[in-house]
């Protein structure tokens, strides 16, 4: 059987004498498109930022491929798109997705791109002007054409949909659809349910620094006898982390 492609095992993390994340064990395995979900303050940017060495852990240890993470290679074969993507402001779109291709060793191929801005609804003139000039959605829409366009292996997507009109949510999750058909592995958070539901095959809902619960997302509806995931999910989070 092959290693996961992302392993957490016992992971701590304090900010001062706050705990955020209490030995944390999760393993995402290749090919799995993977929820994490929690209330504002559950520990899920933290656990991501552990996971791309952006701080430093308190205890535990994670691995990426099999390598631990503070090892650059690690991190060689995923794309990562933050919650709060602020790219430089005084490029335009086109520069910034160039630098970002240039970055990533892949060609820029101008029909892929035209294609991709087709699918998230961006218009290709935006491209010219600088980001700063952007809204929310367009800048949004510009950081996930610049990941889907990596060709990586593993995507890591802290709250993608946030920003987006319901166009751009239809193209992404063609975009994710595709993705799976080739055999990446996702890594999202959301504080919709209903795109976990749909998206994802498995998640885990983080509270308090600790998984409370980690399953298909119908399970838990089923585990708490609810029809409604958001129901089952506040049932969860009001129950003993052990139940």
């Amino acid at each position: 059987m092959s290693a996961p492609v992302i392993r957490f095992a016992g992971v701590s993390k304090r900010y001062g004498r706050a705990p955020v994340l209490r030995a944390v064990d999760l393993a995402v395995a290749a090919g799995e498109f993977f929820g994490l979900v929690g209330v504002n303050g559950a520990g899920k940017t933290t656990l991501i930022k552990c996971m791309l060495d952006f701080c430093a852990l308190d205890a535990g240890s994670i691995e990426l491929f099999g390598i631990r993470h503070t090892l650059p290679r690690a991190r060689a074969r995923l794309a990562f798109l933050p919650e709060r993507f602020l790219p430089p402001y005084y490029l335009t779109g086109r520069d910034f997705l160039g630098f970002m291709l240039s970055l990533q060793d892949r060609p820029h191929d101008d029909d892929a791109v035209a294609r991709m801005l087709a699918v998230l609804d961006l218009d290709p003139a935006a491209l010219d002007r600088p980001v700063r000039a952007y809204s929310k959605g367009m800048t949004q829409k510009l950081g996930l054409a610049a990941c889907f366009l990596s060709g990586r292996d593993l995507y890591v997507l802290d709250e993608p949909m946030s920003g987006l009109d319901p166009k751009a949510r239809a193209g992404v999750k063609a975009l994710l659809a595709e993705l799976r058909g080739r055999g990446a592995t996702l890594f999202f958070t959301s504080h919709a349910l209903s795109d976990v539901a749909e998206i994802c095959d498995r998640m885990v809902i983080l509270h308090q620094g600790v998984p409370y619960f980690a399953g298909a997302p119908r399970s838990l509806c089923d585990h708490y006898g609810e029809s409604s995931l958001e129901r089952a999910f506040l049932r969860c989070i009001e129950a003993p982390a052990d139940a």
